[in-house]
C-alpha cells in the first residue's frame, strides 16, 4: 500500500477522527465509514455518536490488508501453475 498517506513520524496521535482515519489510510472519509459499517475496520464511538479510531487499530487494517492480498496472490498463483501444469499434461 505504498500510496498510503502517512502523518509525519513527530505526530504522536493515537486517536482519529474519521476524516484523519481516512486520510491515515489514503481513503475517502465515505470508504471509512463503508468499512467501519461493515466491520472491517474498528472504531469507538464518543457518547455523541461520531466515530474514533485507534492508531493501533488503523495499522492492523493496513497489515491485515497487505497480508491478504499476498495471501490472494500466492494462492491465485499456485492455481494458474496447477493449470497449466494440466494443459501441458
Amino acid at each position: 500500500m505504498s500510496s498510503t498517506v502517512r502523518f509525519p513520524s513527530s505526530d504522536r496521535r493515537l486517536v482519529y477522527t474519521s476524516s484523519q482515519a481516512a486520510r491515515y489510510l489514503g481513503v475517502s472519509l465515505a470508504t471509512i465509514r463503508r468499512w467501519t459499517d461493515a466491520g472491517h475496520v474498528s472504531c469507538y464511538r464518543t457518547p455523541g455518536g461520531q466515530r474514533r479510531f485507534a492508531r493501533e487499530q488503523l495499522d492492523v487494517f493496513v497489515s491485515s490488508m497487505y497480508r491478504d492480498s499476498r495471501d490472494e496472490s500466492h494462492h491465485n498463483g499456485d492455481a494458474n501453475e496447477l493449470g497449466e501444469s494440466a494443459d501441458a499434461a
